[in-house]
């Protein structure tokens, strides 16, 4: 009889999904994906191999899946916070804040995301690529009609200060939240508008 009997229920399969991933991702943050195994992953999980093997054919899959839910999760709240106000300067401070709250909510998916030992796989990397480009596309489209600036130059921009807040915001929590999070966030806010701030606005 299998761990997940009928002992436990048959679960629906999204529900099951959502099992799979959470145990996933606890195993991948901890171990590293090449001596994660499948097998404690199932055990986490508390189904069988075959159940786990059912869902997602291969370790990398699965990772894949872990990678795109944690992913998809950041740009959407990262696109919520610059549409969630015209301010510009409270736009910045939404972003940051967004970012801080994804590592006080997730912070082991956001370990995934940034310190990934799977960066060099061209379908990690693809990802990751997207994930960055994803959220920069949303604030360089405010650059641009704020500024007047070409497309190209917004982008630019946009890459910059997402950047610069993926890198303070890792460096936060590798320092285990040695300074307050609203301070933290209010101290990268700033650079990031003082810097943005200095390019007018178009007059058209």
């Amino acid at each position: 009889m299998s761990i997940d009997s009928t002992s436990r229920g048959r679960l629906p399969r999204d529900e099951r999904r959502a099992q799979l991933l959470a145990a996933a991702l606890e195993v991948f943050t901890s171990a590293g994906y090449h001596q994660a195994a499948m097998d404690e992953i199932a055990d986490r999980a508390k189904v069988s191999k075959p159940v786990l093997y059912q869902h997602f054919p291969s370790k990398l899959d699965l990772y894949l899946a872990v990678l795109d839910l944690h992913i998809d999760s950041l740009v959407f709240d990262i696109q919520k916070a610059i549409a969630s106000t015209s301010d510009n300067a409270d736009r910045v401070q939404a972003t940051v804040d967004a970012y801080f709250s994804f590592i006080n909510d997730e912070g082991e998916a956001f370990r995934l995301l940034f310190e990934s030992d799977m960066s060099v796989e061209p379908q990690v990397r693809e990802r990751l690529n997207r994930m960055t480009y994803d959220c920069a596309a949303a604030l360089s489209a405010v650059i641009s009609l704020d500024t007047g600036l070409s497309k190209e130059a917004s982008m630019m921009l946009a890459v910059g200060l997402i950047g610069t807040t993926q890198t303070a915001a890792r460096h936060w929590l590798e320092r285990d939240g040695k300074i307050n999070r609203e301070i933290a966030g209010e101290l990268v806010s700033n650079l990031i508008w003082r810097g943005i701030s200095g390019f007018p606005k178009s007059q058209s």
